[in-house]
């Protein structure tokens, strides 16, 4: 019987669209901390936005004419699509602080946004493990640290919204506020999910 070798590339496409999300999450940080001069930075992240879209689609297209897959394919779908909607959710807050007319980021949608690079480090960093069996142990360290980092997020959004209803007097500004922060939350959630899909894979391939 013929020997057909699994088609090991999509962890090489996998660990190009973890780093292209890193980018983006950087570049959001960057955006928030100089908005006053970060028009032209939006269409960058845009940019790279599209790249991390154009990666998802060569996953998916690769998917559908390859015989003999390293993960299961529902696997490798899921996966691909849940990164992908890590810098969907990013462009698009970045997009809406514009729309908005926001005068200048709060204090606390930048510490958002920190917990949401360190949750994306962490995606990263479980991405490039996947590869080989013999990181699953850090793999699964990673995905009980990232709990932790959504737990954090989720911390800080019932702050900032508490704090919101208390101090924000102009109810236009509440609720365009009030989305901001939930998107970024966003942003974290579905990093913790991405980490859940690796940890079911390393758990099912272990």
């Amino acid at each position: 019987m013929m020997f057909i070798p699994k088609e090991q590339k999509f962890f090489d496409h996998f660990e190009h669209l973890a780093n292209t999300i890193e980018r983006g999450g950087l570049l959001f940080l960057d955006i928030l901390n100089n908005f006053e001069h970060s028009e032209a930075k939006l269409a960058t992240l845009k940019e790279i936005e599209h790249e991390a879209d154009t990666i998802t689609h060569g996953i998916f297209a690769k998917l559908h004419k390859t015989y003999i897959t390293p993960l299961d394919r529902e696997d490798i779908h899921a996966l691909a699509n849940k990164m992908d909607s890590i810098l969907d959710i990013i462009e698009g807050t970045a997009v809406r602080m514009y729309l908005y007319a926001m005068k200048k980021p709060t204090k606390e949608i930048v510490e958002l946004a920190l917990i949401l690079n360190k949750a994306i480090e962490v995606v990263n960093k479980v991405i490039h493990g996947l590869r080989h069996k013999k990181n699953s142990s850090m793999i699964i360290d990673a995905c009980v640290q990232i709990h932790t980092i959504e737990n954090e997020g989720d911390y800080l959004l019932h702050q900032c919204i508490a704090r919101l209803f208390q101090q924000e007097k102009d109810p236009f500004e509440l609720i365009k506020m009030k989305e901001i922060y939930e998107l970024v939350e966003e942003a974290i959630d579905t990093c913790e999910d991405v980490t859940n899909i690796v940890e079911g894979i390393v758990l099912k391939n272990g």
